[in-house]
């Protein structure tokens, strides 16, 4: 990849907590010809509104990080709008960067393109391999359509055009920028709020959904954008002999995973939370465990750098000073 520091590059989703994390890490490394856009700005569902963006600024590369996500209970309350707008801004962004001829893209799925009951870890190969979990499966069709739009466009106009777009799924993530919505957020800021809360109450005792066995891995943010940047600065000899054509994306984990028990009491932890932690079997768990097989990217020279308890400090610290 060219190491102009001046070339164009369009961060869709730039607010949201990866799509930050990708402009720090951009910015850090001295690019300087960032291009961004609110949603006020540009509505990426529009696909008149997109198109005439890409005809206006003609970037050099994206980074597909724009995404509707939340939490079992977001996903399991509005399915319908799940599937239907990261279809449409996968759609849009994907088809008109290439029309626009951007050579370089980036697209960033999520660890729930895998089967609810794949082999553990959950290497690349799992996908397609069996049912997903349900509470998620609208986002996880539209996210796995993302990857093999991505694919089809490299096989259908690789050698023709020079495109080069990839995937990269990331486990569950955390960190500055994270949704701390009561009910619509994940697992980690959710639980950041509500032990936060419950140590300003005082309250003996926090429940929390499901049986607490289910085990999860995270990866922080940061380590994220810098695994995206990483990735996409691969040259293409070298990202093509590790991957296949029609199954090029390559996970982005941490490398171990947790219970969500363990996680509750780190949470608790960082929190300063000294009350009392129990569990509700009778809310779901979501799939029994989802721990990412890393060693495609490993391979390739890159490792996750920061550890749960640490990044656990970070998240907390960043959700006081959001507060304060």
């Amino acid at each position: 990849m060219s190491k102009d520091l001046n070339q164009k590059i369009y961060v869709a989703g730039h607010r949201g907590m990866v799509g930050s994390a990708i402009v720090r890490n951009l910015q850090a490394k001295g690019f300087s010809n960032i291009v961004t856009r609110t949603h006020s700005e540009l509505d990426l569902t529009n696909q008149a509104a997109v198109q005439a963006f890409f005809e206006l600024e003609r970037p050099d590369q994206v980074y597909l990080a724009a995404a509707k996500v939340g939490g079992i209970h977001a996903n399991n309350t509005y399915p319908a709008q799940f599937i239907y707008e990261n279809l449409m801004v996968q759609n849009n962004v994907i088809h008109q960067a290439f029309v626009s001829g951007v050579k370089k893209l980036l697209f960033l799925g999520s660890s729930c393109i895998y089967p609810k009951l794949a082999p553990q870890p959950m290497s690349e190969d799992a996908l397609l391999t069996g049912k997903l979990e349900p509470t998620n499966e609208p986002y996880a069709i539209a996210k796995i359509a993302g990857i093999k739009m991505c694919e089809s466009y490299n096989r259908q106009y690789g050698q023709s055009h020079g495109i080069d777009y990839r995937s990269v799924m990331p486990t569950n993530l955390y960190g500055p920028g994270d949704n701390y919505h009561p009910e619509n957020s994940h697992v980690i800021p959710a639980l950041i709020r509500r032990f936060h809360e419950a140590k300003v109450a005082n309250s003996p005792e926090v429940v929390i959904w499901g049986t607490g066995t289910p085990k999860r891995e995270f990866l922080y943010v940061d380590d994220m954008a810098a695994a995206s940047v990483f990735v996409m600065e691969l040259d293409k000899t070298t990202y093509d002999q590790h991957t296949e054509p029609m199954q090029s994306h390559i996970n982005v984990g941490f490398g171990s995973d947790v219970t969500i028990n363990e996680l509750a009491h780190a949470v608790a932890k960082a929190t300063g939370y000294q009350g009392s932690i129990s569990f509700d079997p009778s809310k779901p768990d979501g799939s029994p465990r989802k721990w990412m097989s890393s060693e495609r990217l490993n391979r390739l020279g890159w490792n996750a750098k920061v550890g749960l308890e640490q990044g656990l400090k970070l998240a907390v610290s960043e959700y006081l000073s959001c507060k304060a």
